[in-house]
């Protein structure tokens, strides 16, 4: 048995010693699968691009300015024709209405020719876009067939195996009530809307205050339940009072009760307001510590002023501000909010590298910080944060008209969602503070010296959680 082995070892090695050596070594290579189609790829991704470049919100924005124009003109007109037969002149006035009304009615009938031309492109571009999106969908179904080693086919599997174990462990966990509810916890649901805009004045001061803040308590003093605040601004962006009123009747005529209350004795100073993003509530207005990274807290019925530090290495004093590619809004490192739970802020640090960083300030005197979040989304990407239910949101400079919600993260998942795809009008091109009130569900803004209040609409909806 060992003979037959080592003679066939042997001829092999003379073999080799009579072979001409070789300069080069060549291998043929012959895959058995297809190489993978990267042209098809490359056209898939154009495809993408060329839905969502035309499919904007500013399509539907431009139809529904249109019907509101339409709706104006037939109110109008509906008027004039009312006058016009209540009108016994002798003939006289009655020609010139109807004058007026024939002009009326060749603007209505232009407005409705372009309701239909655009109405009709819609149509042509939401035809063009389905039959599009189920070709993209044929075409990564053939894709995805080239993965031989089952790496996006593994992928999904595994997500459904830890959301299969995630449902598992919560239903293991959920024996023991909590103590309080959890703090993105809402019975009216997620943010699913935000319509507007409502009120919207420059109140008594006309346009002088481009900066500034505005709103109600959340958690108001007894018979001061329909009370509205306002901090304006200087143009350096500082104050050292709040003003109030008692109605928002009175808010928009301009008339003050109890008038100013007095923070600081100059401006600015030490306990002078620092930015244009900050909040009441309990009684007690929370806002940047003047030239520094900490929060402030005034107590409106001891007129005292306490504060708590920020973490170490907090971006401040205008060093990392809420931007959008054509602007920065001076001093607005530190934004206040409020919700359902009470006061947060939010900011970012060195550590973080410019993301948003978010931390409960727990009211007490002196205000304390509770727990802290850190998210992914960066700081000078974004214009404006707000609260609602736990859940922090920021939004985006899309135009002059519109700004999106377009980013959310929940406290109590930790889950963040970058397509939250809310859009906000707008009546001037920047919103310099924006707060949530959790009473009346309303968002406070302060656009360009105007006062602007949007309700924000909740509810469950399968679009949310797609």
């Amino acid at each position: 048995m060992k003979v037959s082995v080592i003679i066939p070892l042997w001829a092999l090695f003379s073999l080799a010693q009579q072979a001409a050596p070789s300069k080069s070594c060549t291998c043929e290579l012959n895959p058995a699968e297809k190489a993978f189609p990267h042209d098809k790829l490359q056209t898939a991704e154009g495809n993408a691009t060329d839905c969502n470049t035309h499919v904007t919100p500013q399509k539907a924005l431009e139809l529904e300015s249109l019907l509101l124009g339409l709706e104006k003109r037939l109110t109008q007109l509906h008027s004039d024709v009312s006058v016009l037969e209540e009108e016994d002149d002798g003939e006289l006035y009655g020609v010139l209405s109807l004058f007026v009304i024939e002009n009326e009615m060749v603007e209505i009938r232009q407005l409705m020719e372009k309701l239909n031309s655009t109405t009709v492109e819609h149509q042509v571009l939401t035809d063009d876009t389905v039959q599009q999106l189920e070709e993209l969908k044929t075409e990564m179904i053939k894709l995805e067939k080239f993965d031989t080693m089952e790496v996006v086919k593994g992928r999904q599997v595994n997500k459904q195996l830890k959301s299969a174990l995630e449902t598992c462990r919560i239903g293991v966990n959920a024996t023991v009530a909590p103590t309080q509810p959890p703090y993105g916890t809402c019975q009216h649901g997620p943010l699913r809307n935000i319509t507007g805009p409502g009120v919207n004045t420059q109140g008594e001061f006309s346009g002088n205050y481009a900066y500034g803040a505005w709103g109600r308590d959340p958690k108001p003093e007894t018979r001061k339940e329909n009370w509205y605040w306002m901090v304006p601004l200087t143009s350096s962006q500082y104050a050292n009072y709040i003003r109030f009123y008692s109605s928002l009747s009175a808010l928009i005529i301009g008339v003050s009760t109890p008038g100013n209350i007095q923070i600081a004795s100059s401006n600015p100073t030490t306990n002078t307001i620092q930015g244009p993003n900050n909040v009441l509530y309990g009684s007690a207005l929370y806002y940047n510590c003047y030239n520094r990274d900490a929060v402030c807290r005034f107590n409106l019925t001891s007129k005292s002023v306490t504060s708590v530090q920020l973490p170490r290495g907090t971006r401040y004093n205008s060093k990392s501000n809420f931007c959008h590619l054509e602007d920065c809004y001076a001093f607005t490192d530190l934004d206040l909010a409020t919700d359902e739970s009470g006061v947060w802020v939010v900011y970012t640090t060195t550590e973080a590298l410019g993301n948003l960083v978010l931390t409960k300030v727990e009211e007490t005197e002196p205000p304390t910080l509770g727990k802290t979040w850190r998210t992914s989304v960066y700081k000078r990407s974004v214009t404006n944060t707000f609260m609602a239910c736990g859940i922090l949101y920021a939004t985006r400079y899309i135009d002059a008209n519109v700004e999106e919600v377009f980013y959310s993260f929940d406290t109590t998942t930790g889950l963040e969602n970058f397509k939250v795809s809310i859009f906000i009008n707008k009546v001037s091109p920047n919103i310099f503070s924006l707060n949530y009130n959790p009473v009346d569900q309303m968002l406070y803004a302060y656009s360009n010296a105007k006062m602007v209040s949007y309700k924000a609409l909740f509810g469950y909806s399968d679009r949310y959680f797609s």
